[in-house]
């Protein structure tokens, strides 16, 4: 179903500035106005003609820190995102290309994913990176995400046939990440929830959540990909009332806020199941639900992704990681990393997002940890490419430290 109601949250504007003072990009580049420009300003002069909308919205990456900031509950991030989708136009050219081959996650997983080693190897080598960069405009300093050779969804299928064994069920939207680049995270979830007594059940089918669709400009397809999700969260728990989990911050966010907020698809019949991950771990380990764990001893730094941040969930991660005997966390003052999802790959978005990831960065080196630790996979590649430590979930520690 889709909701017609425009937002008009840009009337609670109070002119205080703080969106644009908590801004990552307003801070790095001088052509991004910020977000009350972009956002309830731009918002009012757009309602009288579209000939105000500008183009420097496209600087913008949709990580929400504005409306963490904003005191009045404005949707700042929201407005500039659904401006873009109204106004914003995709020119036949290699850029377009580009966008469309980072934005369309699924896709493009499942073409890799039976020549992971061939794709792998391929954009790795200098002079495929320094092509990309002079003609897609892919920045040559930047490392593509590896595809797994086969997916998590296929080894699901094999290994975990037993799930329906157990009394408690959680329902697990695993995103493209799990399923074509990493699909240990998805095999670490079901080993956690197993030692704790629950079965993990995929969908019957998921599509992309929409996340990069929305930020790179394909919100008619975004839209698609969201009806198509509902269609078969309602239908699983329909089947079984059971919590709907994910473990990309990102993936969660856009179920739970952007369907209904930017794209306009009513989610209300399942948008109270859904729940990023650490939220229920920690939760149920406070019930004494959790599982049997052995101490790590080992020093980690937590990173706080940014769409985690505008839900409060941050806070969830802290504590479950807190929990885990023997581990040492340190919280960083972290704000944005700067990747946004595929907009620190552009060639004109790199130095940009470098800028905003340099404290970041900084922290890490200095930090003498073991590990870094965050619950977005962009952040990961993020800190990974620039710290040279590895960031791994929370979930991955968790089951590092299961005593089975």
């Amino acid at each position: 179903m889709t909701i017609k109601v425009r937002d008009t949250s840009f009337d609670q504007c109070i002119k205080c500035t703080v969106c644009t003072v908590y801004c990552p990009v307003a801070k790095a580049n001088p052509e991004f106005p910020g977000p009350k420009q972009c956002g309830p300003d731009g918002e009012r002069l757009r309602l009288k003609s579209p000939e105000f909308y500008d183009e420097s919205l496209k600087y913008c990456t949709n990580c929400k820190r504005c409306e963490t900031a904003c005191p009045s509950g404005v949707k700042i991030g929201d407005m500039i995102a659904v401006a873009r989708a109204e106004h914003d136009s995709k020119p036949a050219n290699l850029k377009t290309a580009r966008d469309f081959v980072l934005s369309h996650t699924d896709l493009m997983g499942s073409l890799a994913t039976p020549v992971a080693p061939l794709v792998n190897a391929a954009t790795s080598i200098q002079a495929v990176k320094k092509l990309m960069h002079k003609t897609l405009g892919v920045h040559d300093h930047k490392s593509l995400p590896k595809y797994s050779h086969g997916t998590f969804r296929r080894w699901y299928k094999k290994q975990c046939h037993d799930q329906s064994q157990f009394s408690k069920q959680i329902h697990y939207f695993h995103g493209c990440y799990v399923n074509y680049n990493h699909p240990q995270l998805g095999k670490d979830l079901v080993r956690v929830m197993n030692a704790m007594g629950i079965g993990v059940q995929l969908l019957d089918k998921e599509k992309c959540c929409g996340v990069p669709l929305i930020a790179n400009g394909f919100h008619h397809k975004a839209k698609k990909n969201a009806e198509f999700n509902l269609q078969h969260l309602e239908a699983a728990v329909s089947r079984q009332d059971a919590p709907i989990l994910s473990t990309s911050s990102s993936c969660s966010y856009a179920l739970q806020q952007e369907y209904p907020h930017v794209l306009k698809v009513d989610n209300s019949q399942v948008q109270d199941k859904i729940q990023y991950v650490t939220r229920y771990l920690l939760q149920a380990m406070l019930r004494g639900d959790g599982p049997r764990l052995k101490p790590l001893n080992k020093k980690v730094v937590y990173h706080t992704p940014c769409h985690l941040e505008r839900t409060g969930g941050g806070l969830f991660s802290i504590e479950l990681l807190k929990l885990i005997p023997g581990l040492e966390v340190k919280v960083l003052d972290s704000e944005c990393c700067g990747s946004a999802g595929t907009y620190g790959f552009k060639s004109e978005n790199y130095q940009t997002s470098i800028s905003i990831g340099n404290k970041l960065f900084r922290q890490i080196k200095e930090s003498d940890a073991d590990l870094a630790v965050t619950d977005c996979e962009t952040c990961k590649w993020q800190i990974e490419e620039n710290s040279a430590l590895e960031a791994i979930h929370p979930v991955s520690l968790l089951a590092m430290a299961l005593e089975i």
